[in-house]
């Protein structure tokens, strides 16, 4: 009898695996409205802006915006403020080291503007890109310059160097929170961008607010305190961009893991997802395979489903950096993404055979070219045809 049942459940589970490929890999008629988002990082301008003139940048532009049209994306995350700095001229931030030889040296152009002039010319939406509270990736503030707000707050508990990890803002500065609001009050009116993005990294350490949260200690929780901090941001910069222009998107680009992002970000994304005034869209990055022990897929992306109380779409990010590498966090899965070469091309096709999800986004375009990485060819061409069906 035992001998039998055993028996009946492998017949079962042979069937429901069986049934997941032959489901997913059918290819399901892309959405209409369908969104199609790339990221396009610092690290992009370090590699295709370095030592290059207006002219030379301008071509590297027009052949990124080429490249994305042809792979049927329509729209973009560009980075336009990295490091408390800016890739156009700003009269808060200035000029990023990322795309000059040195932080706060003329711009060869208004980066910004050029990549959505070029991208609305070929029906590519624009969304800029703000890490809010990151200064530098190191702990040198030699090389921070006396144009950067930051400068005049090194010393101060509006900024603080964390051995390791580099020097950041503190988010429970009210200075802080008016610099960055003015920051996205000051793109959103000089430029015609589609939207403002923020990704996941929001409180830095563990002890950057505790001299802020002594006033508040004896009357909310160290937890509630920090997630009310973000919380206001976030509803501020909302408001601020709709006041201005009611048709700019605001976006965010959580850790897809759930908990995360209240035990390590104090990122309140339940609050965003089911009350209205927080998010237009929210872009989970689900950066898992399939067979993630710690975290799969297809649960992962339910578990985001099951959130949204409002009519906030959903564009989960995918990761398409780790084809061909090891995920350790995977634990038994470690070697999904070097033993499959479809992991991408089947997540879309998931996607696609979902309610309530509106699209999704790769990070980042340079894996999207990357022509070293013999993983990733069949991906790349996956997903420009998937892209491109009628």
């Amino acid at each position: 009898m035992k001998k039998k049942i055993v028996h009946i459940c492998l017949i079962a589970v042979i069937i429901v695996i069986t049934a997941f490929f032959i489901h997913y890999n059918k290819v399901p008629i892309m959405k209409e409205e369908e969104e199609r988002g790339i990221f396009i990082s610092y690290i992009e301008y370090t590699k295709y802006f370095d030592n290059k003139n207006k002219e030379e940048i301008k071509l590297e532009i027009e052949n990124m915006i080429s490249t994305i049209k042809e792979y049927g994306f329509n729209f973009i995350i560009l980075q336009v403020r990295p490091f408390s700095d800016a890739i156009y001229p700003s009269n808060i931030f200035p000029s990023s080291w990322t795309v000059v030889s040195e932080e706060g040296k003329k711009l060869p152009l208004d980066i910004l503007d050029y990549f959505i002039k070029i991208a609305h010319q070929n029906g590519i939406e624009l969304h800029a890109w703000i890490n809010p509270y990151r200064i530098r990736n190191d702990t040198d503030t030699s090389k921070i310059s006396k144009e950067n707000p930051a400068y005049s707050w090194l010393g101060t508990n509006h900024v603080k160097v964390i051995e390791n990890k580099g020097i950041y803002y503190n988010p429970a500065s009210k200075e802080v929170e008016n610099l960055i609001i003015r920051g996205v009050e000051e793109i959103v009116t000089n430029y015609d961008v589609d939207g403002i993005h923020m990704d996941d990294y929001f409180y830095p350490d563990d002890t950057i607010d505790l001299e802020n949260f002594e006033e508040f200690k004896n009357t909310i929780s160290l937890t509630d305190y920090r997630l009310s901090n973000i919380n206001h941001l976030i509803k501020s910069i909302y408001q601020k961009i709709k006041e201005i222009n009611p048709q700019v998107l605001f976006g965010i680009s959580p850790d897809g893991n759930i908990e995360n992002n209240y035990e390590h970000h104090y990122a309140d994304v339940k609050t965003w997802l089911q009350e209205e005034g927080y998010i237009d869209y929210i872009m989970p990055q689900i950066y898992y395979g399939f067979f993630n022990e710690n975290k799969p897929f297809i649960q992962t992306l339910n578990e985001w489903k099951n959130l949204i109380k409002t009519d906030i779409k959903l564009i989960p990010a995918l990761a398409l950096y780790k084809v061909g590498t090891i995920d350790d966090y995977a634990i038994s899965g470690k070697n999904e993404w070097i033993e499959h070469s479809n992991i991408i091309t089947n997540q879309i096709k998931v996607l696609r055979n979902q309610k309530k999800i509106d699209g999704y986004s790769l990070f980042r375009y340079d894996y999207l070219v990357n022509e070293e990485n013999k993983f990733l060819k069949l991906e790349q061409k996956s997903i420009k045809k998937l892209n491109n069906e009628s």
